[in-house]
């Protein structure tokens, strides 16, 4: 018998819970403000006995983050938006990854191995942190819906992008038209998956007018449809979404009764903020440990290709709608760029990067570097942006 350790995660649910009634009173972001309390955890000698590992992160908390954002799309305004939400998270992540793979093989001398694997996972903005902001800041509708939307779908894109890499290097894959398919098989794979999964928990679901099975059977159905996901080798990240999305469209009108739906909107806000606390406290954790100084130079020029490749997947993509009915104005354009913040699935993409490269440390620690940029100097100032968007809602 190995006894169970209680005292680590309830003083981190302990701190989570004194960071977020500070953060509120002062103002301040509750991720900037979770990442902080981690480093400064670090840095006094605490050791939790939890590490920001890929498994932590795929298996146990990114399932309820995107389950719980996805729930809360509705479907009706997803298809109006989809021809924008999908050109920004698919062409968007393809261009930025390019730009990002391009300009590190050129200015910081990687390989052309290291170089596509870090654009791929570097390209995935993260819903954790952006959900987060909207939340806060109590966004403008259609921006909230644009932000979170692009950057659920975005974080799909980006680990299927960033598998086809490690194939590629693990000398998996063929040629163009090998992996075309299986980039169209993981992506529909995966959504297919999804709403499979959903739809016969709902059916499930429907049998019963127990408020307590009806919560468990959505969390079968966050976790399910992204384990089963992984087991079949498609896209885990896109199946979790659109079986929140069978959910919380579907469910919410028909399976679910009203009992159930009030408290499965209540149970996966609970289970997001935990997720949201752990993922955030563990980043600042592991980030005190990185060498982030030794690596100021290929730190530096990842950053600045970053915001540059955001720049071009935001930018040009939107001016392409700007005749249409999916226009956005330029503030909008603003926050869409500065606020695609990067956090746990670009961290957990690099910690899983083949330990083969010969810039497999330099990588992570840059990784670091570039997440520490996004949360600090990006979620610290996008809340202006917002704030302004709110305010002027009508400006074009």
């Amino acid at each position: 018998m190995h006894p169970v350790d209680v005292v680590t995660p309830g003083l981190l649910l302990l701190i989570a819970c004194l960071v977020a009634i500070i953060t509120k009173r002062i103002g301040f972001p509750y991720a900037v403000g979770l990442v902080a309390a981690g480093i400064a955890l670090s840095l006094a000698g605490y050791r939790s006995g939890l590490e920001l590992t890929p498994e932590l992160v795929f298996t146990i908390l990114l399932p309820p983050l995107v389950f719980e954002a996805a729930i809360h799309l509705k479907w009706r305004q997803f298809c109006s938006e989809a021809p924008l939400v999908l050109s920004l998270a698919f062409v968007g992540t393809l261009l930025s990854a390019g730009i990002v793979a391009g300009g590190m093989h050129w200015f910081a001398g990687w390989g052309w191995q290291a170089s596509l694997l870090f654009g791929s996972l570097i390209a995935a903005t993260d819903p954790v942190s952006v959900i987060a902001m909207m939340k806060e800041q109590d966004a403008e509708p259609r921006l909230r819906f644009l932000m979170e939307s692009e950057s659920l779908v975005n974080d799909g894109a980006a680990a299927v992008l960033f598998g086809l890499v490690a194939a590629w290097i693990g000398g998996q894959s063929g040629g163009v038209g090998t992996i075309a398919l299986s980039l169209l098989t993981t992506v529909g794979g995966g959504v297919l998956c999804g709403i499979i999964v959903a739809a016969a928990i709902l059916a499930i679901a429907g049998r019963s007018d127990d408020h307590l099975v009806e919560i468990t059977l959505t969390m079968l159905a966050a976790y399910g449809s992204f384990l089963i996901a992984e087991r079949l080798g498609v896209s885990a990240v896109l199946a979790t979404l659109a079986a929140g999305m069978v959910v919380g469209n579907r469910g919410g009108q028909r399976a679910l009764t009203e009992v159930g739906r009030t408290s499965m909107v209540r149970f996966w806000d609970f289970a997001a903020f935990l997720a949201n606390s752990i993922v955030f406290l563990l980043i600042g954790s592991r980030a005190a440990g990185q060498p982030i100084a030794h690596y100021f130079m290929p730190a530096a020029i990842a950053t600045l290709l970053v915001l540059a490749g955001r720049a071009v997947a935001i930018y040009p993509i939107t001016q392409l709608f700007a005749r249409t009915a999916l226009v956005t104005d330029r503030l909008t354009q603003h926050i869409l760029f500065w606020g695609g913040l990067r956090g746990a699935l670009a961290l957990a993409l690099a910690l899983a990067a083949p330990v083969a490269l010969p810039e497999h440390d330099e990588l992570i620690g840059v990784a670091f570097a570039v997440v520490a940029f996004s949360i600090f100097v990006q979620g610290l100032t996008v809340p202006r942006l917002l704030r302004q968007a709110k305010a002027l809602p009508e400006e074009a």
